[in-house]
């Protein structure tokens, strides 16, 4: 069989192309889920590219992984990687060598990872050590400079082997910059999250705690805690709650509990009349609960943004943030870890002085296709 022509237009033609999107935690779905619809539509388009799902079962629980999938219209995984419970290390083993085999049977063009979690940071490595695989990077060059969270080290492994950043903000761009990254492998694109924000708007769903704990529109306060600053110490997690519960002034404190946080949160004993503990919630019914609440209490990265888009108070139990393009242009405010802290900013919330916030540049709806459209041109695909 003869070779195949490559005529060179200064980039190579395709005949076709892979590419793997990966996924292993409840955070990844919310942002590959507008991806998949973009390759999808410019494949369906006549253009020679295709995907590979992989799920690498980092979260596994239904309710952190299934749910999501149905209500996105996340199609089924190509492949699951099952890598299941354990410490870092285990879980990162897991899915590098699940990975890797994937890539021995049948490599792909192009990996792109999404986030900070372990999968995004194991796969990145996989995909470098098979023949050198590209790696894109949605999220690319966000930074908190915390060490000790384990979100920052995945961050930094993986953008020190990628070839293609996508960012959120040109805070994201200068830190690659900084770090020796040229302007040339930089994609200012924007904020999948929001873009699937944005889509399932219309189709948030109120959850059946609505009408149980007599819920009414901005009269509540939502709540999430999972990182280990705030709910490894069994003390400070009693403090930051009787905190929170003292500063709401009766209002409703909905507190759907990270797996992570649940059994800690037993151990303090802590009862309060207007503190409601529940299980997770889906996608749809929990930013219903965020959409219609006077203010969110958290210390996840994501809710940021999504409190933002909403125009949403926000208070962040964190010392610092690697979005902060959600304090300094939207509704967040970053209150630390004292929770001392916390009374002060109900203060300023219930006397209406809360800053109004706005949307950050490119949070748009549009960057997934502004993602497939760049690697379609960077692949120089027909």
């Amino acid at each position: 069989m003869n070779a195949p022509i490559v005529i060179d237009f200064g980039k190579n033609i395709k005949a076709k192309m892979l590419v793997d999107i990966i996924a292993g935690a409840r955070p990844n779905f919310i942002k590959i889920a507008p991806i998949i619809e973009a390759i999808e539509a410019q494949h369906n388009a006549g253009v020679n590219i295709d995907f590979r799902l992989v799920h690498t079962g980092q979260h596994y629980d239904k309710n952190m992984s299934g749910d999501f999938f149905e209500q996105l219209g996340i199609p089924a995984p190509h492949h699951n990687l099952e890598a299941g419970s354990g410490t870092q290390a285990e879980q990162t083993a897991k899915i590098m060598t699940g990975y890797e085999k994937l890539l021995l049977e049948k490599p792909c063009d192009l990996c792109i990872v999404v986030g900070d979690v372990t999968s995004t940071m194991a796969c990145s490595i996989a995909a470098k050590k098979i023949n050198n695989i590209k790696v894109a990077h949605v999220e690319g060059g966000i930074r908190s400079g915390d060490w000790t969270m384990p979100e920052e080290i995945n961050r930094i492994v993986t953008d020190a082997i990628t070839d293609y950043f996508f960012t959120t903000s040109e805070v994201a761009n200068n830190n690659l910059r900084k770090a020796g990254v040229p302007d040339s492998r930089i994609y200012f694109v924007g904020n999948t999250m929001i873009d699937t924000l944005y889509k399932q708007m219309p189709r948030f769903t109120k959850p059946g705690i609505w009408e149980e704990y007599d819920l009414k529109d901005k009269s509540y306060i939502v709540m999430t805690l999972h990182r280990p600053a705030n709910v490894d110490d069994k003390d400070k997690l009693k403090e930051i709650i009787t905190e929170i519960v003292n500063s709401s002034q009766g209002l409703p404190l909905i507190f759907p509990v990270h797996p992570r946080t649940a059994k800690m949160l037993e151990a303090t004993g802590i009862s309060y009349s207007n503190l409601h503990v529940i299980g997770p919630l889906g996608y749809l019914e929990f930013n219903y609960l965020v959409q219609h609440a006077k203010a969110v209490v958290t210390d996840s990265g994501g809710i940021t943004e999504e409190a933002t888009v909403m125009s949403v108070p926000c208070m962040t139990l964190r010392d610092s943030t690697e979005r902060p393009e959600t304090c300094t242009v939207g509704t967040n405010e970053l209150l630390g870890t004292d929770p001392k802290n916390i009374a002060p900013a109900f203060a300023k919330l219930f006397s209406g002085e809360w800053k109004k916030g706005a949307i950050p540049e490119l949070w748009d709806g549009k960057t997934a296709k502004r993602i497939v459209g760049q690697i379609i041109q960077v692949f120089g695909l027909k």
